[in-house]
């Protein structure tokens, strides 16, 4: 007999991953694949968008006909801040624009002397300047650099919206997506913010749905319930919130280390924002506090720089074990030593003076230089709220040394992590579902682990 299942298109900006869960959301089956990046009509890197939807349709139809498993819905998980804007026929007018890609600073200037002051907006949008990374600052650009590409938009969708639309043929918007960092949304009126509507952008963004709803498809004469998608951190947060009762603060971890503060209660201030904090929603559309950092990028860059350094192979970081000698070694004459390529700090050095001769020591160096700023992002977040339960999920749930100096610095905090590659799909998974958590599912199902401080040898 085979298995009823539900599919979850996991799309981070490393890895496509492609998940089955059971119908008590136990993960049946998965598989991932990477793609290079191309690059835009400027050179700027950008993904592949012609790849992933041709692997999305690949891996589904061949998994819809697996002999083992009865695929009844499918979701995804993407990450926000990316727009696929589409013509009349459903076609992609753009690339798949990098929210990296740096934006010219007379449309700035435009857009904040119309809409300003910018503190005040990016307070009431929970967004701060962050250019491209504000997908609304994208439809602001296109509208005045590529007017007659504007003209020919038909809707514009977040990702995770694009890849439903490329299995339902209806186009939609969502509030996870909507709210995160977009520039999109006013949180004091809960809708579009005045100058979306005075910009017609409202226009090119389809109707807003539930997350939680679903649209029956017959799919290659098979009937499956789709999703509309969310945001990855977004849904990262849902299995908590449904299984946890008590305040806690997550840390999604991967190219951005995400902390989200769930129980949060009131609005954005103009120091938030000047601190890198901004909002991202939930699935009702409540705002949800969170601080960011560039972590795994920055890790990814460190890591390739440190492998030359010291001539060992690229992956041999994974090698490492957390030493509590060799921290006390670093923390009593600790002085920075980084410089950052995708983080500004202020006491970072103008450039990388490595002074050990073990690739060990400087990789102990470069985690907890890395987790200062970890920590730094992490009170961001948690404000003055009352919060002593930390959850770490995403790929550096299950690195020892970033663990292990994270629970040195939030000593008074109860450290947990869950397994590192669920988080964004499980709760795509649960969304669509009807099915209610116990208080223990994580520790059951999910390799939910406590962490404390290792004491020196």
């Amino acid at each position: 007999m085979k298995t009823k299942v539900t599919a979850v298109f996991d799309i981070g900006k490393t890895n496509k991953k492609f998940f089955l869960f059971d119908s008590d959301l136990q993960e049946v089956y998965r598989e991932y694949v990477r793609f290079d990046e191309i690059t835009d009509e400027n050179g700027c890197p950008t993904e592949n968008l012609e790849a992933i939807e041709n692997w999305s349709k690949e891996v589904f139809n061949r998994m819809i006909n697996a002999s083992e498993f009865d695929i009844v819905a499918l979701n995804f998980s993407c990450y926000g801040a990316s727009l696929v804007h589409i013509d009349e026929n459903g076609k992609p007018l753009t690339p798949l624009y990098n929210y990296l890609k740096p934006l010219e600073e007379d449309i700035y200037n435009s857009f904040y002397a119309t809409y300003g002051p910018e503190n005040e907006i990016s307070r009431i949008t929970g967004s701060p300047r962050l250019g491209m990374l504000n997908s609304g600052m994208q439809l602001f650009w296109l509208k005045y650099t590529k007017p007659e590409i504007f003209r020919k938009i038909k809707y514009s969708l977040h990702l995770p919206q694009y890849l439903s639309y490329l299995f339902t043929g209806i186009p939609v918007s969502e509030y996870t997506s909507i709210g995160c960092h977009t520039l999109l949304w006013d949180y004091e009126k809960k809708d579009y913010h005045n100058w979306v509507y005075q910009e017609k952008i409202d226009k090119k963004l389809p109707s807003i749905v539930a997350s939680r709803e679903t649209t029956p498809i017959n799919y290659n004469g098979k009937t499956i319930q789709i999703g509309p998608g969310v945001h990855d951190s977004s849904s990262a947060l849902l299995p908590y919130i449904r299984s946890i009762t008590k305040p806690f603060l997550l840390v999604s971890t991967g190219t951005w280390s995400i902390s989200i503060n769930p129980f949060n209660k009131n609005m954005l201030t103009s120091n938030d924002i000047q601190n890198d904090g901004l909002f991202n929603m939930r699935i009702d559309g409540s705002p949800v506090k969170v601080s960011r950092l560039f972590l795994g990028n920055e890790y990814k860059i460190q890591i390739q720089i440190l492998a030359q350094h010291f001539k060992v192979p690229e992956d041999y970081h994974k090698t490492v074990s957390f030493n509590q000698n060799t921290f006390f070694e670093i923390k009593k004459d600790f002085v920075p030593m980084f410089k950052w390529s995708s983080i500004t700090t202020k006491d970072m050095p103008e450039e990388t003076k490595l002074t050990y001769d073990k690739f060990e020591h400087a990789y102990h160096q470069l985690m907890l230089e890395l987790v200062l700023l970890q920590v730094k992002s992490i009170k961001a977040a948690i404000g003055n709220e009352k919060i002593d339960r930390l959850y770490i999920d995403g790929g550096f749930s299950d690195n020892e040394v970033y663990i292990q100096l994270l629970s040195q610095h939030l000593y008074n905090m109860k450290l947990r992590t869950t397994d590192s590659s669920l988080g964004s799909a499980l709760g795509a998974a649960l969304v669509i579902s009807d099915i209610t958590l116990e208080p223990k599912f994580l520790k059951k199902n999910y390799s939910l682990k406590k962490h404390r401080p290792s004491k020196s040898k």
